[in-house]
């Protein structure tokens, strides 16, 4: 048998060795005999060819002879059958375990198969499992890691063939299941234009999360032992990023049907890339259906749906969505962002996509994110297009049939003036934002407030209010029907006149309002408003421009202009847990003061007690009123306050409202007014630089 091996390599010195430096090599040979556990008789014949490669390197007419030969190309020694494995053995000694396997592999085969328990069998077996192991070292070490894998699972299929060497075996498995991560790391990481290997290596992946019991761990499996659940994660971020958008999509739901939630939270978020990514805002709608059914431990969803309806243009949604996040830390960021909360909702959202969303990729640029060129872009207009459309239809089929019930069942008067109410234009309340349109809970037919039927059918709302009133007086006097009061005193017929007076006053009064509106082309209120097409198909105006405007950061402030001549006294509440009537009393001065701002009578200073961005919606709105040639004269009253929520950063009140507004032109002639007998109203104040300030409120609730 010939071997890859020359007389200097066999006994481990170089060719420009000299022959003390050969025989002192050549004495830790001998000296240094592989203890792995071989046959005596191996071991001698290995001695003994030691012993002759030092004899010819020493004698100088030998080696030169032997120089010549190497010289001419000679390459590898023949070694007698009988010295055949002890030459394999001093092979594998050499560094050569991989050339020294492939040997020994083949001679354990058949024609050559040795004889069944001889010594040759023996010695053969060890060195094969011995040269496989050392074989999957070195190429792991040169990061082959898939080498190294052929060869441990090589050595261990010649191990269960021979039967033998049961503890070396275990080994190789023990070493072939370490090897996993890096095999799959290897397979992955290469170019994708080798579809084999990378889909073979996914595979892998897969089993392995499957076997530790998703990405949780939650099973004790093989690999727990030497992948533990932090090193499993660390593993697992380092091949992320050689995975595309898709592939981690399928991956991830197809571990969530098998019962992992975190697989459910990265499909999520890989939905909501790719919807993002490649224009395809119909997996955004994916990602929220898997993220609200999701319920892992301290995970605050709120504001992450909230993100994604932002990017779907529905401001109040994602307001909300922020509003009702459990992280008090975000409430107060919110609520004391010096600009407009929806600026401060889009800067969260552009840093989410750009640091937790659009990152370990292989088929996505990490950049930054551009949310102008989002709503640009036409087939997201036209899907948010599409998508209030259909809205708008589930809307007005949902109408019509309470228009039939309505029909069978009277409905009372008060219930019809709430919701009117909630129509209201909000400019002309007390402070920007005002009444919140909620068109979903009207319970009165939604066509009374279409656009067109205002201009062209006025009577229409009229005959329907007339019905309301006599349904009213219908079910007021059956209540009180037999009541010994009507039987004594003659007043309560007056006062039974005057309520339903006085409540169709407001009704008329508030159409007014709305026709007018209506006819001068002006928007009802700042929320997205419901307008009809040549098709009379309601349709819902979006808020693409007005996010365009937010997320550009192109808010423009008017605060610091004014200087304070306002004679009413703002005091701070500096107090960790004030009293319910200190707050009243802030109220009363937040109102007090922008009532005269509103009314032209002084400045605005409210800066100690309430935050930039309110006042800011303040001045802006005093400054639309000079463009109209209008200001507003209101009376509000305080009729009552209750605490609803209270923490060291955070207190929540309920109140209700006396509130007037007569709004007047320049000339100080009557243009409008509005009554509202109670308005309710939730005021929400932070703790900011050692004192409370209002930092938000929500009316018509």
């Amino acid at each position: 048998m010939e071997l890859p091996l020359d007389h200097f390599r066999l006994i481990g010195v170089s060719p420009s060795a000299t022959p003390e430096e050969i025989l002192r090599a050549f004495q830790l040979r001998l000296d240094k005999t592989p203890d792995e556990g071989f046959t005596y008789e191996v071991l001698t014949q290995r001695s003994e060819l030691l012993r002759l490669t030092a004899d010819l390197l020493t004698d100088p007419e030998s080696r030169r002879e032997y120089d010549n030969l190497l010289l001419n190309g000679v390459s590898g020694l023949e070694f007698s059958s009988n010295r055949e494995v002890a030459g394999l053995i001093l092979l594998w000694e050499s560094g050569s375990p991989k050339e020294a396997f492939r040997i020994t592999r083949k001679a354990l085969q058949p024609p050559q198969t040795p004889a069944l328990g001889s010594s040759r069998e023996a010695d053969l077996t060890l060195l094969a499992a011995l040269a496989a192991r050392d074989s999957a070292i070195k190429e792991q070490q040169l990061r082959c890691y898939s080498n190294a894998a052929e060869f441990l699972q090589e050595g261990i299929q010649l191990l269960q063939r021979m039967g033998k060497l049961g503890e070396r075996r275990k080994e190789l498995e023990e070493d072939l299941i370490s090897l996993l991560p890096y095999r799959i790391l290897d397979l992955l990481s290469r170019d994708l234009n080798d579809q084999e290997s990378h889909k073979k290596g996914l595979n892998m992946l897969e089993n392995l999360i499957i076997k530790r019991g998703g990405l949780e761990g939650n099973n004790k499996s093989e690999y727990g032992d030497y992948l533990n659940q932090q090193e499993f994660e660390a593993f697992f971020q380092q091949i992320k990023p050689y995975l595309t958008v898709q592939e981690q999509i399928d991956l991830f739901l197809d571990l969530q049907k098998r019962g992992s939630l975190e697989a459910g939270f990265l499909a999520f978020l890989s939905l909501t890339a790719i919807g993002f990514y490649r224009r395809k805002p119909e997996k955004l709608f994916e990602a929220r259906k898997i993220l609200k059914k999701l319920n892992l431990s301290g995970l605050d969803s709120m504001p992450l749906i909230g993100c994604l309806d932002l990017l779907l243009a529905d401001i109040d949604q994602a307001s909300a969505r922020f509003s009702s996040s459990s992280d008090e830390q975000l409430r107060d960021w919110l609520n004391n962002y010096p600009g407009n909360q929806l600026e401060a909702i889009c800067i969260f959202c552009k840093n989410w996509l750009e640091n937790d969303v659009l990152v370990g990729y292989r088929d996505i640029e990490s950049k930054e994110v551009d949310l102008d060129s989002w709503f640009e872009d036409n087939e997201i207009q036209e899907f948010i297009e599409k998508l209030e459309k259909r809205s708008n239809k589930n809307f007005i089929k949902s109408n019509i049939q309470n228009q039939q019930i309505n029909k069978n069942y009277p409905t009372k008067i008060s219930e019809d003036l709430d919701n009117t109410l909630k129509n209201i234009d909000e400019r002309r309340l007390p402070w920007p934002g005002g009444i919140k349109q909620e068109y979903e809970k009207l319970d009165i037919p939604q066509t009374i407030f279409n656009e067109e039927i205002f201009k062209n059918k006025p009577i229409e709302f009229y005959k329907y209010l007339i019905e309301k009133i006599a349904e009213f007086k219908f079910g007021f006097g059956e209540f009180l029907k037999g009541k010994e009061i009507i039987s004594r005193t003659p007043y309560l017929s007056y006062l039974y006149a005057f309520l339903i007076l006085f409540i169709f006053g407001i009704a008329v009064g508030l159409i007014r309002n709305n026709l007018k509106n209506s006819n001068n082309g002006e928007a009802v209120t700042d929320q997205p408003l419901i307008v009809a097409d040549n098709n009379q198909n309601v349709i819902k105006k979006d808020n693409i421009q007005e996010i365009k405007k937010k997320s550009s950061n192109e808010l423009n402030s008017n605060a610091g202009k004014f200087t304070s001549n306002n004679s009413f006294k703002v005091k701070e509440i500096t107090k960790t847990s004030p009293s319910l009537e200190e707050i009243r009393t802030l109220i009363n001065a937040w109102l007090q003061i922008k009532s005269n701002y509103l009314a032209g009578k002084s400045e605005i200073n409210l800066s100690k007690i309430v935050i930039k961005g309110l006042i800011d919606r303040t001045i802006e709105e005093r400054q639309n009123d000079i463009k109209k040639g209008i200001y507003k004269e209101i009376n509000s009253q305080i009729k009552n306050i209750e605490l609803e929520s209270q923490t060291s950063s955070r207190i929540v009140v309920l109140v209700e409202l006396n509130y007037l507004e007569r709004i007047k032109n320049n000339s100080g002639e009557f243009v409008n007014e509005t009554l509202l007998t109670p308005l309710k109203v939730k005021y929400i104040f932070g703790f900011s630089n050692k004192s409370w300030k209002l930092v938000d409120f929500v009316s018509g609730l």
